[in-house]
């Protein structure tokens, strides 16, 4: 047998739904707590004294393509025990709801939690946006990379290299977590028994990746010999870019005389390489004008131009303080 359902119960876990608003492409609603007491979160004494409250605002899922706003009236209240640090607190909703300090209901970050794991950004952008579920790319990243499962404390894979306390007469190691992103110690010196300390002190490690100097690589092989060394990215690239550059320099000039061999066709230019062969071929012509008019005796300036008038300044011309 069907039962007509009432209004409140489409409401979100322990909310009480007060009035709804709907003008253009918004239905704003608003909502409040159902319990009349909160418990402290330190302390855990329940209170009913109330002290002032605020709006948390949600985004929710859209409903008959519109979007919907929830306007939440979060009460503060005062802790009642002596005893307790926190004099003020606010009750808190149901984590089925929403997160601390989130700006969406749960379930609104949920879809969107799938669609950034199934479309990723870009595509993920267009996709909510047609669903009226507006986040961008790099909401969807976020949201993505906050639902995943939390990582190891222990570092796995590290990678090591010098920094300068006063650049020329101070060093210190720095030590970076590469799959988290972020540095976890510096050490006082750069000396190997040091490193070697800090690295015999956490087994946990399996990679070390470092530059290409033997300092930090007896380091490893003392205090971790079982793991793995590896040359760092940046180092590479690094290495690598500046033997190419030594490289060209010491061949630029056969390089040049290649390729100014044979004629140079405008049309397979691209358009900003033929403004510079544009720029290249007026110079050539006038230093061949210069050329040619030094050759015959002829004055290498052009007469045609008017001298340029520089004003004197007379004492008479001074303005009087």
């Amino acid at each position: 047998m069907l039962t007509k359902a009432r209004f409140g119960d489409a409401a979100p876990a322990g909310l009480r739904i007060e009035s709804v608003e709907a003008g253009g492409d918004v239905v704003r609603l608003v909502a409040r707590l159902r319990l009349a007491s909160a418990a402290c979160p330190d302390c855990g004494v329940s209170s009913r004294s109330a002290h002032s409250h605020y709006e948390r605002r949600l985004a929710d899922l859209p409903a008959h393509g519109r979007h919907v706003r929830l306007r939440v009236r979060i009460r503060r209240f005062r802790c009642l025990s002596p005893r307790c640090a926190r004099k003020i607190f606010a009750e808190r909703l149901d984590p089925s709801v929403a997160r601390r300090f989130g700006r969406r209901m749960e379930r609104h970050e949920g879809i969107v939690r799938h669609i950034g794991l199934v479309l990723g950004g870009r595509p993920g952008e267009r996709t909510a946006s047609r669903l009226l579920i507006p986040a961008s790319k790099d909401t969807l990243l976020r949201v993505v990379r906050r639902g995943a499962a939390p990582k190891r404390n222990l570092p796995r894979v590290i990678g090591i290299d010098d920094w300068a306390w006063r650049k020329g007469h101070r060093y210190g190691t720095l030590i970076c977590d590469l799959e988290r992103r972020k540095v976890i110690d510096l050490l006082p010196d750069r000396e190997a028994a040091t490193a070697a300390a800090w690295l015999a002190a956490r087994p946990s490690i399996e990679i070390v990746a470092r530059d290409r100097g033997g300092g930090y690589g007896s380091a490893a092989r003392q205090g971790r010999p079982e793991a793995k060394q590896v040359a760092d990215r940046w180092h590479l690239m690094e290495n690598a870019s500046a033997t190419f550059l030594v490289a060209v320099r010491r061949h630029m000039g056969e390089a040049r005389r290649a390729v100014g061999q044979g004629p140079i066709d405008p049309a397979t230019l691209t358009a900003a390489e033929r403004i510079q062969y544009e720029g290249w071929r007026r110079r050539v012509e006038d230093g061949a004008a210069v050329l040619a008019l030094h050759g015959r005796g002829g004055p290498s300036h052009n007469h045609d131009l008017p001298p340029l008038k520089i004003p004197s300044t007379t004492p008479s011309d001074k303005k009087a303080p």
